[in-house]
């Protein structure tokens, strides 16, 4: 692993569980639990590596943990990436960010940065700021990690990133930079998002539903010009993982699941989660 800074967690023992032992109960319980995929994943090394890009959410393990373990499930099933790209946007800092050496760590250990393809990524985005500073206190990306130490251990190092202004100009920057820097390389894409948040479960599910068909037909311009006002949070996130997926070879998604927050703690305000799988 490269020597660098290493972006210590900031969720573990709040959005997951903060012990290695008991986080890992904690993720398989994601898969074996009523929400989840009903199975533990097992990794194919000898998987056909079709999948190119998953959306991901980023709430607390006990509420939408089981919504992604179906789009991880189906990742461990295809094989195993050389690095994954992960994009995510930002709730605390606002700084368009990506970190080109040194490691995430959780309570599973540390998860490197991919070096050499981070510089290639970064090189492309001049505006964006190098290093752990604008990670800093968020929990959009750090809260994929550890599904993706669960399969892999340390063997898929990461790429991570920050979006700030979600708008095309900004995916479409973010999506070249990905595409070219990785361009015949085994990788996978990572968008972190939550979908409608605090509203009736009804308008939630009602909401949801005209975004889901635009992310499985990788729409990336109607997700960032439908509905403004329904409030999934990572529009940027998705649009540049679409974006990119399309131009390495993506032609389709599909919803792996749908859930929302009052399906685990009933209430009258909820946010909604989906994970979709995208495939060359």
């Amino acid at each position: 692993m490269d020597a660098g800074p290493v972006r210590q967690p900031a969720m573990a023992g709040r959005f997951y569980e903060g012990h290695s032992d008991a986080l890992l109960r904690e993720i398989e319980a994601c898969y074996t639990g009523a929400l989840g995929p009903g199975r533990l994943p097992q990794v194919n090394p000898e998987g056909a590596r079709d999948i190119l890009g998953i959306v991901s959410p980023h709430a607390g393990y006990m509420f939408s943990g089981p919504t992604a373990a179906h789009a991880f499930l189906q990742l461990a099933d295809d094989g195993i990436p050389e690095v994954a790209v992960i994009i995510s946007p930002t709730h605390v800092t606002g700084i368009q960010s990506i970190q080109t050496e040194g490691a995430w760590r959780t309570p599973l250990g540390d998860v490197p940065i991919h070096h050499e393809l981070a510089n290639a990524v970064a090189s492309r985005l001049p505006n964006f700021e190098d290093g752990v500073s604008g990670f800093v206190g968020e929990h959009t990306l750090e809260v994929q990690l550890p599904f993706l130490q669960h399969l892999y251990g340390d063997r898929c190092p990461i790429i991570p990133i920050m979006v700030v202004r979600q708008d095309m100009a900004e995916a479409v920057a973010v999506a070249d930079a990905i595409s070219g820097a990785c361009a015949g390389r085994n990788v996978l894409i990572i968008a972190s998002t939550d979908m409608t948040h605090y509203t009736r479960p009804e308008v939630a599910i009602e909401q949801d539903r005209l975004l889901i068909p635009l992310m499985e037909s990788l729409d990336a311009e109607a997700i960032l010009r439908t509905r403004p006002d329904i409030t999934m949070c990572g529009r940027g996130a998705v649009a540049a993982m679409m974006l990119a997926a399309r131009k390495l070879g993506a032609t389709t998604g599909k919803l792996a699941h749908y859930s929302h927050s009052g399906e685990t703690m009933p209430s009258d305000s909820v946010v909604g989660y989906a994970s979709v799988v995208v495939r060359k």
